[in-house]
């Protein structure tokens, strides 16, 4: 569990676009462990869509040359929250895609710090969120490369799609970096559904609602591409997406 007694409050970095009612409700959060030995590889997929609210802390540790594949859903009710810490050991390689499905008035957010401690580490980070009338969806991401990790390699790729004018999307895709030699990107982008390409598709003869949803399946499918349990995480999120639509 974490050992602040008292619940964050939104003058913390990574507590200020969250929904602080709902926090103190689910405060304190237990932090959940996973460690994955050297050269062994493990995929999870976080499906967080049930309940009111919801919140999980997920720490991990790879050793020197372990791998892991982690996605998540995050979906459904009034506030939801999943924060990933990842500590990477030499030539790890750690993969994170995340969807978020925000529904009229809801507050959802993924925070994700990510730490090269050594060199020659791989970290890839795609995040898509879609946010319905009056819906908060953040993304706050650091990426650090502590003295020492050359050869890192780390992208962040984050966008959101706002179906509302009334919704509302934070990104901080961030880079702190103390090493020579390194590669490392991030990309931010948020915007509306294109409207060419509706009038595309609504010009072959598909209805506006029946384009906007295949749109939008595609758009956030990106963040599950190459998952071990693809077409469920899939079905899933097009189940979100049909209730915010």
């Amino acid at each position: 569990m974490s050992t602040q007694t008292l619940a964050p409050t939104s003058k913390a970095e990574d507590w200020r676009y969250a929904d602080q009612a709902a926090v103190a409700q689910l405060w304190p959060v237990a932090a959940e462990q996973i460690a994955v030995a050297s050269g062994d590889s493990r995929a999870l997929s976080i499906i967080a869509r049930e309940g009111e609210h919801h919140a999980r802390e997920i720490a991990i540790d790879l050793a020197d040359y372990a791998t892991m594949d982690l996605r998540i859903l995050n979906a459904g009710g009034a506030y939801g929250r999943v924060a990933v810490s990842v500590r990477l050991g030499r030539g790890a390689s750690f993969t994170l895609g995340a969807a978020q499905v925000a529904g009229a008035g809801a507050t959802l957010e993924i925070v994700t710090t990510v730490t090269h401690t050594a060199p020659d580490a791989i970290s890839r980070q795609l995040i898509r969120s879609v946010a319905g009338a009056g819906a908060t969806v953040s993304y706050l991401g650091r990426v650090a490369v502590e003295q020492g990790a050359d050869g890192t390699d780390g992208e962040q790729s984050v966008r959101a799609m706002l179906l509302d004018r009334s919704a509302q999307a934070n990104a901080r895709p961030e880079l702190e970096i103390y090493a020579d030699d390194v590669k490392c990107a991030h990309g931010c982008a948020v915007g509306e559904l294109d409207a060419n390409a509706l009038f595309y598709l609504a010009q072959r003869g598909l209805p506006p609602a029946a384009a906007k949803a295949l749109m939008l399946q595609a758009f956030v499918a990106e963040a599950f591409d190459g998952a071990q349990d693809e077409d469920q995480l899939r079905a899933l999120a097009q189940a979100a997406l049909e209730a915010v639509l």
